[in-house]
């Protein structure tokens, strides 16, 4: 049986696993998480569920940070310095932005 989850169910569970945890979860994760927080008020106290958290979810830190208006919307470029790419780079002494 198939059980959607949104991404808002999705994100309140990261934030719950976060908060009671310690753990990041993937988003993808998280989604499966929020299904699970369903299952287990249908099935009520004494109910076991498992689910696999299969992805870390440091990679979905700027997704999740957007989404709680933790920080500026504004991105930042990032800027990588000449000496790290080399001379041959053709670089104009400004660094390249990403």
């Amino acid at each position: 049986e198939y059980i959607p989850a949104t991404d808002d169910e999705a994100m309140q569970a990261l934030r719950l696993l976060s908060r009671t945890e310690g753990i990041i979860p993937a988003i993808e994760s998280a989604h499966a998480l929020a299904g699970a927080l369903r299952i287990g008020q249908q099935l009520g106290p004494g109910g076991v569920i498992v689910v696999c958290l299969s992805g870390r979810g440091d990679k979905d830190m700027d997704t999740a940070a957007r989404y709680f208006e933790l920080y500026d919307a504004q991105a930042v470029t990032p800027v990588i310095p000449d000496e790290v790419i080399g001379d041959d780079s053709g670089a104009s002494g400004e660094g390249i932005q990403l």
